[in-house]
């Protein structure tokens, strides 16, 4: 019981977290479909929307040149040259393990390989066992390279006779996202047909900015971390979608739903879904496009041609599967204003101008216009959503995935029906963390396989892969990469685990003290202080929502109680208090929101650099928290915004340094393996130190 309270404590942090980035994405896209080009709402956020890049493929690879890149002479990592070799990358695994770094001019000029040769590549990847003995399929390694060199020591490395299938999230959370992505292009260039990638949730850049690898890559290249992250976007964009072997075993990252179709997913044009979040717009393309030779690294195609929606379409019925994304757009609808008639209107003039042949920018029309996607992108969109985002359930049936926010949720009767249409038999996905590392459902016909070992904490899962012979019985391995762990009884691991957990909710629930307050004191007609046990249980779980076993929890969280059992909220508070930044001048409410939201505004932060240097003006910092207000639904003054402002910048340079300004309010001095990599909530662990090179390799 404590290690399943332990889990999902864990998972619902993790998923409410995933869940919280959605719906910032969607609010987000919401201003960008209403609100005005000239607006300053707009401009913070637009370069994030990658809708309007006419450039050709011959521009992109000019803009990528690495050419003018030296290599000095007093740098002691490996060396490329293309095409690579079979040592080559060999040498790059062998490197990273010793904790070298590739210099930029090689990671452009592999991720350029790599670009080129997926764009060959179709979006499902058939595969046969005949070749070779067996084939060995990974699941999500999330920048964890220790599971990946564990891996490659137990099974060897890819090679002619050793083919291997991963199936994506290669990146976030971890710190070596950006070494695991070059080991694996690097073998992909060396074996096209014996390594088979897949694309993950996480092989999207909107996902990034919260979950760490875009933070990574800026960190370990800042000269050149911005052409290198453009180009992994056209990489993560051109991914396959799934792999098929030997025409029964079908592998893709999420799952099904009720609508999923293979010969739809066969014929889309998998690179116009750089995000996945978004369905792409149809675009409208200027004779006057502009070069990406003329904008010194900087995206290409800033012509702002077309780009609003004409009317809020996306605020329709919200009960639906196949809209569910966007509920969460309605509760901004009273907060933003759009004048319809005026925006009506420009439609209308650029549609007019658009039939006769006329550029509209040339005419002076706002040409903001985007008109709405049509059915037949929205029904390719659902597929890949899904295909990226779903999970199995255990009842029949097809329904929103509400805890993650994308895709769905499908039972045992979608899979017998799609495996049935698709004369398929089994489904090996992954997306989900297991203890074990894997887990059968479905009747078996669905595996999920998970190879992130010590994913939430030291202890905490074991990771997996699985081998697949001629037979297409799978055979799965387990393993856990730290020798910390496998040093541990079973109690000791999870009453180590339970610790970290705990803390961690401990935290969650002391960032909603003032929710929490308003709920108990509802209860509390008689304003005593005191709650029974099942009130304190009720209240709580109406604010956190999270689905935890309150009752059987409070002897964890709670010590102070009457003689009688009730317990004492304000004392319950006092002992939930962590120390934080010394900002007692600071407004309450906005220290509790920045503790409660602090992935969220990291995020906007990242968003608002838009140049990547790692901080903003203060005017951008207001613009941020005044963003951030409008997505909350509530009020922050100016006055407070102005002191939290003066608070940080302790140098009075005018501006605000990211990772200071987070450093500063974050709750505990360390990170869990979870929040590596800025995840999604404040954690801990004492054992940090001693995981780094810990892999058993």
């Amino acid at each position: 019981m404590r290690r399943r309270y332990t889990w999902h404590i864990f998972q619902s942090i993790e998923y409410s977290g995933e869940q919280a980035q959605i719906k910032l994405y969607n609010f987000l896209g919401y201003l960008m479909d209403n609100f005005t080009p000239s607006s300053n709402e707009r401009n913070l956020i637009s370069h994030i929307f990658r809708e309007n890049e006419v450039c050709q493929d011959a521009e992109w690879e000019r803009y990528f040149c690495y050419k003018n890149i030296q290599v000095p002479e007093i740098y002691s990592g490996p060396h490329l040259c293309f095409p690579l070799t079979v040592e080559q990358a060999v040498g790059l695994v062998e490197a990273f393990r010793n904790k070298k770094q590739l210099h930029s001019r090689y990671v452009l000029q592999l991720l350029l390989e790599t670009w080129k040769l997926l764009r060959m590549l179709p979006n499902i990847s058939r595969i046969s066992t005949c070749h070779s003995k067996e084939i060995t399929i990974c699941g999500d390694l999330h920048g964890q390279l220790e599971d990946l060199l564990l891996i490659f020591y137990k099974n060897g490395m890819p090679s002619l006779e050793k083919p291997y299938v991963f199936n994506g999230d290669f990146v976030d959370r971890g710190k070596d996202s950006i070494e695991i992505l070059i080991i694996l292009f690097a073998f992909l260039l060396v074996y096209p047909t014996e390594v088979h990638l897949n694309r993950g949730n996480h092989e999207d850049h909107i996902i990034n900015l919260r979950y760490g690898f875009t933070k990574e890559v800026l960190t370990k290249y800042k000269m050149h971390g911005k052409r290198i992250l453009k180009l992994l976007q056209k990489i993560f964009s051109w991914l396959p979608l799934a792999t098929v072997i030997d025409q029964k075993v079908l592998i893709l990252h999420g799952g099904i739903s009720d609508t999923t179709d293979l010969g739809i997913l066969v014929k889309v044009d998998r690179h116009n879904y750089v995000s996945a979040l978004r369905p792409p717009k149809k675009k409208f393309q200027s004779s006057s496009r502009t070069s990406i030779d003329s904008e010194a690294d900087d995206d290409c195609g800033h012509h702002r041609l077309f780009q609003r929606r004409a009317s809020l379409t996306c605020m329709k019925n919200l009960a639906s599967r196949g809209n569910f994304l966007n509920r969460s757009l309605q509760d901004f609808s009273d907060r933003i204003k759009v004048d319809k008639e005026d925006e009506v209107k420009v439609c209308q003039q650029g549609a007019a101008l658009l039939d006769a042949g006329i550029d509209p920018v040339a005419k002076g029309v706002d040409a903001s216009f985007d008109p709405v996607v049509s059915d037949s992108a929205k029904e390719e969109w659902k597929q890949i959503l899904d295909l990226l985002w779903s999970d199995p359930m255990s009842q029949d049936g097809c329904i929103p995935n509400e805890l993650r926010g994308g895709g769905c949720y499908w039972g045992p009767d979608v899979t017998e029906d799609f495996l049935g249409k698709h004369h398929l038999q089994l489904i090996i996905r992954s997306h989900e963390c297991k203890q074990d590392g894997y887990e059968f459902c479905h009747n078996r016909k669905v595996l999920t396989l998970f190879s992130a070992s010590n994913y939430y904490d030291v202890g905490s899962n074991r990771g997996a892969y699985v081998k697949l012979g001629p037979n297409l019985v799978p055979y799965v391995v387990q393993y856990q990469a730290s020798s910390m762990t496998r040093e541990l009884t079973v109690r000791q691991s999870v009453g180590k685990t339970e610790r970290s957990a705990l803390k961690v909710l401990r935290e969650q629930l002391f960032s909603h003290k003032s929710d929490l307050i308003c709920a108990f004191k509802r209860l509390d007609g008689k304003n005593t202080g005191l709650l029974s046990l099942n009130d304190w249980a009720s209240a709580v779980e109406s604010v956190m929502r999270l689905g935890l076993p309150w009752r059987m929890l409070r002897s964890q969280l709670v010590t102070s109680k009457t003689a009688d059992g009730l317990i004492d909220y304000h004392e319950w508070f006092n002992e939930l208090a962590i120390k934080g930044a010394n900002a007692d001048h600071i407004d309450q409410g906005l220290l509790e929101t920045l503790y409660r939201h602090r992935s969220t505004v990291e995020t906007i932060f990242r968003i608002v650099d838009t140049d990547n240097s790692g901080f903003i003006t203060m005017e951008d910092f207001r613009q941020t928290w005044k963003l951030l207000s409008v997505y909350l639904k509530m009020e922050i003054t100016d006055d407070a915004i102005s002191d939290l402002a003066v608070t940080i910048d302790s140098n009075h340079d005018g501006s605000i340094d990211i990772d200071e300004f987070m450093e500063a309010f974050r709750l505990t001095d360390k990170k869990s393996r979870l929040e590596r990599g800025r995840s999604m909530f404040m954690a801990t662990t004492t054992d940090l130190s001693a995981l780094e090179g810990d892999a058993n390799v």
